[in-house]
């Protein structure tokens, strides 16, 4: 049974440019593209994302107007704490993610904890590896930064596997171990870390939703198995 994640890729954008819109009806926010072959290349701000050709039934230019510059103001204000719940909530609704599974992977990367830095270097509320951070075009040490470009990087792994029967699960995998693991083994990797990753997200992410609203079925292993 696939799993399907409902919610909307069109990222918010002062930067006009295009949307490219799917033949499933999701609208993504591009400021080009390009064709590359039987693929189409899209240039977003946060790096190209390439798709099928034949999963893009059209484009549709963006008419946003940015508004005037805002006078600075006379004096500077102090920085206002950080919450870090609020900071993943509008991320998560700037990537056009589901506040429920940013919070998940969040939980489960650091406990919401912005400081947090691993063994191996990874950096914030979302464990941001310099180079992916460097990718995002994000300072991983500034909390709103760390999980802005952490939200845009899971929304273009889950946009990765959209066409697999096991989109979260796959997605999320590569968002713990790398894409490069995921696409060797062709589903969730055989690492112990990296399958309780995922089953902890998932059901984190299940029990965050009320049982009629559930996005994707509850998670029974067969997600985190080879095939």
């Amino acid at each position: 049974m696939k799993t399907v994640l409902a919610f909307c890729l069109a990222a918010v954008s002062g930067l006009g440019g295009e949307f490219a819109v799917l033949s499933s009806g999701f609208r993504i926010h591009a400021e080009s593209h390009e064709a590359a072959g039987d693929l189409i290349r899209l240039h977003t701000g946060s790096g190209d994302i390439e798709l099928p050709a034949s999963n893009i039934s059209r484009f549709e230019a963006d008419d946003y107007v940015p508004p005037p510059p805002v006078a600075a103001p006379a004096a500077p204000l102090a920085p206002a704490p950080v919450d870090p719940k609020a900071l993943v909530s509008m991320a998560a609704d700037a990537a056009g993610l589901p506040r429920a599974l940013v919070h998940s992977v969040v939980r489960a990367e650091s406990a919401y904890q912005v400081n947090a830095v691993s063994p191996k270097g990874a950096v914030g509320l979302m464990q941001l590896m310099p180079g992916t951070a460097a990718a995002m075009n994000a300072d991983p040490h500034n909390p709103a930064e760390n999980v802005a470009a952490g939200a845009m990087y899971l929304r273009e792994l889950l946009l990765k596997y959209q066409n697999s029967d096991h989109q979260v699960s796959e997605a999320l995998a590569a968002y713990n171990a790398g894409p490069g693991a995921v696409d060797k083994y062709k589903g969730v990797p055989p690492y112990s870390e990296t399958r309780a990753y995922v089953q902890r997200v998932i059901s984190q992410y299940n029990k965050a939703l009320p049982q009629e609203n559930k996005e994707f079925p509850r998670s029974t292993g067969a997600d985190t198995q080879d095939h």
